[in-house]
């Protein structure tokens, strides 16, 4: 034994108690270390991160100098990623594994921003040629509105006398529009080019429903309010396809009538060369490249080196060889943000993007809560004299576009004038926040309407039983066997109040239009029912007041708020790093595992979603990200399901 003398007297510890705690004291003293060395790795990698962001500020990006660009340069014009409304500042830490492991999703492009760079190129005198690289921007069908948008920035840009030129190795169909708007057009001689026209498919799943014996708690308002047909049917109802034929009519009407003037092809040309395109392609025997030159939608077939030559003649050489060009990233570094000036008033432009929830704030939806918060923020900011609401989403939770309503109704008394700019959706839930708006503008092409609620409560009890599983207890209540639901049924009394409930709803739903339009509700009933209108019968309808951009919107806000100069006001909120770390941090359980995990697994995710295996997949992607946008509390949503993106 060993003996230890301590200040209170004389204990006797084991040679075993006496290493025990030893290692302890080295266990702990090795935590304690590791614990200061990541602190101070973690101070130095901010740091870095700091200097690195001045540095980036001072050499080129925000008010830096003018990056230096060579007289007759081309701006090689190659967005990626999916056209959307915003922009979102990259994760630098899901970045740096991306490129570490290969892969990442393919982020989001702002439309708004890529109008910005284009007039800012159309007056540089050092920029002659603007260079079209298509590939890897995606477009899905319902966002025609804002292919126009970017096609209508190249027009002006071609406009004022420079050069416009479109290259690729093959177009998709919405690539192509905004490619129309070239003077020339390039595609690799085996390239491939199709235009299969626009549609509307859905998966439907009674059956299967049927065959799991799973019950289907549906509740509804509105003869076209088709949300839930997947759940009820097998195929699509008769309203939904008068509703689908209709709008996706004028989406094709307008993309066609635009290719044909662009190429100068005479109307109908480009409805004859999707609708019969077998026999075009037969023409060409089988070559795509041909057949889309003959057609007269392709200037030239070349290969990669033959069309490097002809950009060679436009734009020329630096002296290390290479194309005399600047990139859109470099390029659009060197905008510089306007000026605050203190002696006008502003206007604030607040954005509703994606799926409308009750919870938190993330890409692709938008929070009832911060959305908002936004908007209470503008209202009690005495230099905002006006404010642009645009919408661009789809609706969602009932309670949570009804929070946002309320802060348009808030502003409105107030004495600030509220303007909505649609963008590519404003429907259902996104037409509940901008009914009460002063004006609405919209595109020809905007998707609206829907004005309609639902309620689905899947219910598996005779799942269960067939398991050998069951339910049974006592309640105090009729109602209280909704604690059961699920794997026990709904009660019949709970079905009733969801009914109720839903009904009740629609009519709060008729009202605040018939409000905010000022139509009496009988005359709003007949145009809702939950159906789909697009932007250009909206107008005739009432439903929207006038056509034109986000700039037409921000224009009218000033005219209503008696302002002959204004500035934006960003209302968003900006984090710093630290916060956007820490965001990081506490995020990382509730990210999109679908958008997150490739770039771990290391795999192509774009030439992955292009296989047969790779689109089932994405099918489940889909349904799973819109099962977990349905959180309003009270389980009631106004949602155009027909206006999802893919």
């Amino acid at each position: 034994m060993t003996e230890i003398i301590s200040g209170s007297g004389r204990s006797r510890v084991s040679a075993w108690q006496f290493f025990k705690g030893l290692g302890k004291f080295v266990v702990g003293g090795a935590l304690l270390l590791q614990a200061f060395l990541f602190i101070a790795v973690f101070a130095l990698l901010l740091s870095i991160l700091g200097s690195v962001s001045q540095e980036m500020k001072s050499s080129g990006g925000g008010s830096g100098p003018e990056l230096e660009i060579e007289e007759g340069s081309g701006l090689y014009f190659n967005p990626a990623g999916l056209l959307a409304e915003t922009s979102p500042e990259p994760d630098p830490f899901e970045e740096a594994i991306a490129e570490a492991f290969g892969g990442g999703s393919p982020g989001q492009v702002s439309v708004h921003e890529l109008a910005d760079v284009l007039a800012k190129a159309k007056d540089d005198e050092r920029i002659s040629t603007l260079i079209l690289d298509l590939q890897g921007l995606i477009i899905p069908d319902i966002y025609l509105s804002k292919a126009n948008l970017l096609a209508d920035a190249i027009e002006d840009f071609r406009e004022s006398g420079k050069r416009v030129v479109s290259i690729g190795d093959g177009y998709g169909q919405n690539q192509y529009l905004v490619a129309s708007e070239a003077d020339t057009i390039l595609m690799h001689k085996d390239g491939f080019m199709f235009i299969p026209g626009y549609g509307r498919f859905r998966t439907y799943y009674s059956s299967m429903l049927e065959k799991l014996d799973v019950t289907k708690n549906v509740f509804r308002v509105g003869t076209y309010k088709s949300a839930l047909e997947p759940v009820l049917r097998d195929d699509m109802s008769p309203e939904a396809r008068e509703a689908n034929e209709a709008f996706l009519a004028v989406l094709w009407d307008n993309y066609t009538a635009r290719i044909d003037e662009n190429r100068d092809l005479g109307e109908g040309a480009t409805k004859f060369f999707a609708t019969q395109f077998t026999e075009v392609l037969s023409a060409a025997q089988g070559d795509f490249g041909t057949a889309a030159a003959d057609s007269g939608y392709v200037d030239q077939l070349v290969t990669r080196d033959e069309q490097r030559e002809f950009l060679k003649e436009l734009v020329g050489e630096d002296e290390d060889g290479d194309l005399n060009t600047v990139g859109l990233g470099t390029y659009a570094g060197t905008l510089e943000e306007a000026e605050d000036r203190e002696d006008v008033g502003n206007i604030a432009v607040v954005t509703v993007e994606g799926a409308i929830v009750d919870g938190p704030q993330e890409t692709g939806v938008a929070s009832g809560n911060y959305v908002s918060k936004l908007l209470r923020k503008a209202r009690n900011n005495d230099d905002v004299k006006a404010v642009v609401l645009r919408v661009d989403s789809p609706g969602g939770s009932a309670f949570a576009s009804e929070l946002i309503r309320n802060e348009v109704q808030a502003l409105k008394e107030a004495g600030k004038p509220v303007v909505v700019s649609m963008s590519s959706l404003a429907a259902s839930g996104g037409y509940w926040i901008s009914a009460p708006a002063d004006a609405i503008w919209a595109q020809e092409t905007t998707v609206t309407g829907s004005i309609g609620i639902f309620a689905y409560v899947p219910t598996f009890e005779k799942l269960a039983e067939r398991g050998g599983v069951f339910t049974d207890g006592v309640g105090t209540t009729p109602y209280t066997g909704i604690n059961a639901a699920g794997i026990g049924p709904m009660p019949e009394p709970v079905k009733d109040i969801f009914q109720m409930s839903i009904e009740s709803g629609y009519r709060q739903f008729l009202t605040i239009v018939s409000e905010g339009r000022d139509m009496p509700v009988e005359e709003v009933a007949p145009i809702a029912e939950g159906r789909v209108w697009v932007g250009q019968t909206a107008k005739e309808i009432k439903l929207v007041d006038a056509f034109g951009g986000l700039d037409d919107a921000i224009a009218d806000a000033a005219e209503r708020a008696g302002l002959e100069d204004w500035d934006i006001h960003g209302s968003e909120e900006e984090l710093t790093p630290f916060e956007k770390f820490l965001q990081n941090i506490g995020a990382a359980d509730a990210s999109d595992e679908t958008t997150a995990n490739p770039s771990l697994m290391g795999y192509d995710r774009e030439g992955f979603e292009r296989t047969a295996i790779g689109q089932a997949a994405r099918l489940i992607e889909q349904e799973l990200k819109l099962q977990a946008s349905f959180d309003d509390p009270r389980g009631i949503y106004a949602r155009c399901l027909e206006c999802s993106a893919y």
